[in-house]
């Protein structure tokens, strides 16, 4: 159990860093920028361009392991989205924001740096084909709905594509996992100076990543606690790992540690983005920021006890062996 603790904590310990530091140093906000900016378009793609470089090719194309994990993704959007229904009389943008905060885990910030610690670097495939196709429809999802639910921009339908597939294919996590996949392919290797460059930008990627979200909680603004807060915690830390596990085990054999790093991913709390496209669409945002706050601090019990069940092979690798 040490071991896993001496794995999960420092993880959550630099988030607890950056939000203590927001809370006693008084820095604007806008102090932060450069921050993000160096996490999202520079030390995060080095990482996935680094491990993804060196990636046997054959690896990258598990379509059925992408089907398991997004439908499992998709579905624990349903049952969010169902959910703020019930609570908001049918309030569509209401309901968008809380299937997110169910759904869209903290993939990007949290999912590489946690995942390559604690199941190897095997584990990079998995967590780039998940978040490339999570935020995919994530991306996709949010002015789909808001479209429908009449918050979204009074733009044409083929406009909003355009909106879509802009944000998809220009997002710097995703163009670096491509550069990365092409450079698989053609077995490039960067010279050494570049590549021990990639190497320093790699190795900042996940500290820097977690201290900035930590900040990001502690100025970013706070709502209530409805009751419905506690049901989307429970969605995105308890149901979204399971409805992964049962799809991924039923669609196919595939390693454990793909299996592992799939629920692992899918257990990681809510988002920041979540409450970025709440304050996109002016919607649902002080209570965004609480469900990001809550759901971290519950991870921080509900991911070590996984990664206990991983470690002590408490979790079968697969709910359905073939025989």
């Amino acid at each position: 159990m040490s071991e896993i603790l001496s794995q999960a904590l420092p993880f959550f310990g630099l988030i607890l860093l950056g939000f203590v530091a927001a809370k006693v140093k008084n820095i604007p906000k806008e102090g932060l920028a450069w921050m993000n900016f160096f996490i999202i378009y520079i030390a995060l793609p080095a990482l996935f361009f680094n491990l993804l470089s060196e990636t046997p090719v054959e690896k990258l194309t598990s379509w059925g392991f992408i089907f398991a994990s997004l439908l499992g993704t998709y579905c624990a959007f349903a049952i969010a989205f169902c959910a703020g229904v019930f609570a908001t009389d049918g309030d569509v943008p209401q309901s968008t924001i809380q299937g997110l905060a169910g759904a869209y885990g903290n993939i990007g910030y949290m999912g590489p740096g946690l995942a390559i610690a604690a199941l190897g670097e095997e584990a990079v495939v998995p967590v780039a084909l998940i978040f490339c196709f999570d935020n995919t429809l994530h991306f996709a999802m949010a002015p789909f709905m808001m479209a429908i639910g009449g918050n979204g921009p009074k733009q044409s339908p083929w406009l909003t594509a355009y909106d879509v597939w802009k944000r998809i294919f220009t997002h710097p996590f995703i163009l670096a996992t491509v550069v990365g996949v092409l450079a698989a392919i053609l077995d490039f290797k960067p010279p050494v100076a570049a590549d021990k460059l990639l190497e320093y930008l790699s190795n900042a990627a996940a500290p820097c990543a977690l201290f900035a979200m930590g900040v990001t909680i502690a100025l970013s603004p706070k709502g209530s606690f409805p009751k419905i807060l506690g049901v989307l915690v429970s969605i995105k830390l308890f149901v979204h790992p399971v409805l992964v596990y049962v799809l991924v085990s039923w669609v196919g054999d595939f390693e454990p540690v793909w299996v592992y790093t799939a629920v692992l991913l899918a257990a990681l709390p809510t988002a920041t983005n979540v409450f970025v496209i709440a304050q996109q669409y002016d919607v649902w945002v002080a209570r965004a920021s609480s469900m990001v706050l809550v759901s971290t601090v519950v991870s921080v019990v509900t991911v070590t006890g996984l990664l206990y069940l991983i470690a002590s092979g408490l979790l079968p690798p697969d709910l359905f062996p073939s025989s």
